[in-house]
């Protein structure tokens, strides 16, 4: 399970389990940083959750949760026991929970640096306008910082 923040897209939290019950999820819920907005799929499992901000229960669409689903989408990328079972596992939980801290912490400092690379800035032509570095021109990438 993992849960991020909107801006600076992170990871605030994670957690690893052998199943996904109301109960893992609301001790998952209470051992992060309080948000004033959870967004969720559509996963019965949530609705026993007490969640200490507003939740909002995507069931229909994906408008609220599709950065989730990007992350766990790199998560399953950079992670190879996360992509094919048939090929790649793990032998532990405690084996997965370091792969991904390990990960966790590579990716939040690629996302402060993305933040801080992208920022507008002003070109020595252009006094009143301003100009975004573009994804495609980062000078780095997740690796450099593993």
């Amino acid at each position: 399970m993992t849960m991020i923040s909107r801006e600076p897209r992170q990871i605030i939290g994670f957690a690893v389990a052998a199943d996904k019950s109301s109960y893992r999820i609301q001790e998952f819920v209470d051992n992060t940083p309080e948000a004033k907005k959870y967004c969720t799929d559509g996963y019965m499992g949530y609705l026993d959750v007490i969640f200490p901000g507003r939740h909002v229960r995507n069931v229909n669409n994906k408008k609220d949760t599709h950065n989730i689903e990007s992350t766990n989408a790199d998560l399953r990328h950079y992670i190879a026991g996360l992509a094919r079972r048939s090929r790649c596992f793990f032998r532990s939980l405690e084996t997965l929970t370091a792969v991904i801290s390990v990960f966790v912490n590579a990716y939040n400092k690629f996302g402060e640096m993305k933040l801080k690379y992208r920022k507008p800035v002003k070109h020595k032509s252009e006094t009143h306008a301003k100009h975004l570095h573009k994804f495609s021109d980062l000078p780095f990438c997740i690796l450099d910082f593993l």
